[in-house]
């Protein structure tokens, strides 16, 4: 059964935090707050957890996973970047948004979408998620905690706990979290595209 630590969504304790990352950086697979959803996070170097993941999800390969990122010079690591991209980056994180972008070589390929080449990239506002990130060293492979046959991502931390604690390592109880997932903009073409509507306001990409 996956242990669950409770951490608070504000001012998370860093003793809590350190654990949470030794077990990302040992092969964990992990439910923690982001502020959109929970989600579902491991390593990004890390090709067993990835394949946990996409089991639990139930994910092809052509499914576009995201890399949550500590800060712009992260993106800008695993992402080719253009100026007009960056300045929307900047205007926009961190904050409940998902750009795809063209991936660098610094990307693992089994992370990319296997015929475009191109990755997710996010900066969360979250407390507990960016204290992760900075914990970790490194993004996060990341996708938001939708099951397969839900509408919607999953918020209770009880129902989380009886669908997921058999099958991840560890859950962070950081309180509820919203039902919307982030808005994705594509930026591969320059200009911006929505992909998804979510919590994020699309109004500024249309």
């Amino acid at each position: 059964m996956a242990h669950t630590l409770v951490i608070h969504p504000h001012n998370p304790e860093a003793r809590l935090i350190r654990q949470a990352a030794q077990c990302l950086l040992e092969g964990g697979v992990i439910v923690y707050p982001t502020d959109s959803t929970y989600a579902l996070a491991c390593h990004m170097g890390d090709k067993n957890a990835l394949e946990r993941i996409r089991r639990i999800r139930q994910l092809t390969d052509k499914h576009n996973l995201t890399l949550m990122c500590a800060d712009l010079s992260a993106i800008a690591t695993y992402a080719k970047v253009s100026n007009s991209a960056y300045r929307l980056l900047k205007a926009y994180t961190p904050g409940p948004y998902t750009f795809i972008l063209d991936a660098t070589a610094e990307v693992p390929r089994r992370l990319m979408h296997p015929k475009r080449k191109t990755i997710g990239l996010r900066v969360p506002a979250h407390p507990v998620s960016r204290a992760l990130l900075e914990a970790v060293g490194e993004p996060l492979m990341t996708t938001s905690l939708i099951m397969p046959g839900d509408d919607q991502p999953l918020s209770d931390i009880y129902d989380i706990e009886d669908r997921l604690g058999k099958q991840v390592d560890l859950i962070i109880d950081s309180g509820a979290c919203g039902l919307e997932p982030s808005t994705v903009i594509d930026l591969v073409d320059g200009m911006p595209i929505v992909v998804r509507t979510g919590l994020g306001d699309p109004s500024p990409f249309r």
